[in-house]
């Protein structure tokens, strides 16, 4: 456990937003990016009351994490869904409402570290880059099946890579002669086709294309534009949601989430504010927390991570029912 990628980002920090939830009796949190179990480990130590309900797509990480957490008995439970799944996998527990929701969103330590998962570009391994292992189409389905447009989008858009069309192009042009298998010849491709200068700035020039083939591979951006509102709603009243990001597309969206249920919903100019018209759920952070350059000396992951926190301040109120059956 010694590699820095196994270091939690900015533990002490989420652990301290989740804390002031969890400080009662029962108080539950779900963890929707279990990975190795290292948030939920500290939150188990240094919140003594709280239980967490631990869940990923990986197979293979929550039995690491069910091992780890052992120690903590009927204080832990792995759960194997797709964070989207929050309703049903609350549901499954008996339960209507969690006390906090965490997500640490992108690839996890052992993800990265495993050969065969195909996630890491410094090794030749086969294109699979699936969280969950049992399920769905590869990298390489995706490299070989997609047209010219169809990988410019996923490459500009969930890369951020300037030459995404003209990647698109060669991979279109390779596969005509075998379909792409394995890692290290896209590696070579994207060598020849991203020009020298470009290759010396940004990091390693494979980067950005094994990001944007492993968040279409896996629809993180679909799935946590339906997870973000289903944790919102699952948090009783003191009930925290705090979400650690790692690329722009998903820091925007949990920002647009969070500023639209903690947004005053009245006209700027009224001189007083109607009672029931607050916000049920208030900005714990000011904008996005970031780490300090300590944290991203020792984790590099730390450097592009932005934090949010909101907090439920009123619970949601049943529809009025009218004499005559309507609700308003």
């Amino acid at each position: 456990m010694s590699n820095p990628r196994h270091a939690p980002v900015l533990l002490d920090r989420v652990v301290a937003l989740l804390a002031p939830a969890l400080d009662r009796p029962d108080a539950v949190l779900l963890d929707c990016t279990l990975g190795l179990g290292g948030h939920t480990e500290a939150v188990l130590q240094r919140c003594e009351q709280a239980r967490v309900i631990g869940i990923d797509r990986d197979t293979a990480a929550l039995d690491l994490a069910r091992e780890r957490l052992e120690m903590f008995g009927k204080r832990f439970v792995g759960v194997h869904a797709v964070y989207d799944e929050i309703a049903d996998v609350l549901a499954d527990q008996g339960l209507t409402s969690v006390d906090g929701v965490l997500f640490d969103l992108g690839v996890s330590s052992m993800q990265l570290d495993v050969r065969e998962r195909g996630f890491a570009y410094a090794t030749d391994a086969p294109l699979d880059m699936r969280m969950d292992g049992t399920t769905g189409d590869t990298a390489a389905d995706v490299l070989n099946t997609y047209t010219v447009s169809e990988l410019t989008r996923v490459l500009r858009d969930y890369g951020e890579e300037k030459f995404a069309r003209k990647i698109a192009r060669a991979v279109v042009s390779q596969r005509e002669d075998a379909p792409f298998t394995t890692s290290a010849r896209l590696v070579e491709l994207l060598y020849a086709e991203i020009p020298a200068p470009a290759r010396r700035t940004g990091g390693h020039p494979a980067k950005r294309t094994f990001q944007a083939l492993r968040m279409e591979v896996n629809d993180e951006l679909a799935v946590l534009e339906r997870a973000i509102p289903a944790a919102i709603e699952a948090i009783g009243v003191g009930g925290r949601v705090v979400v650690e990001s790692y690329h722009s597309l998903e820091d925007r969206l949990v920002k647009r989430a969070f500023t639209a249920v903690s947004r005053l919903d009245v006209p700027e100019d009224l001189p007083f504010l109607p009672e029931g018209s607050e916000p049920l759920l208030r900005l714990v952070t000011r904008g996005a927390e970031v780490a300090d350059e300590q944290e991203i000396e020792e984790n590099p992951r730390a450097a592009s991570v932005r934090l949010r926190a909101i907090e439920r301040v009123r619970p949601v109120l049943p529809p009025v029912r009218t004499r005559r059956g309507a609700t308003r």
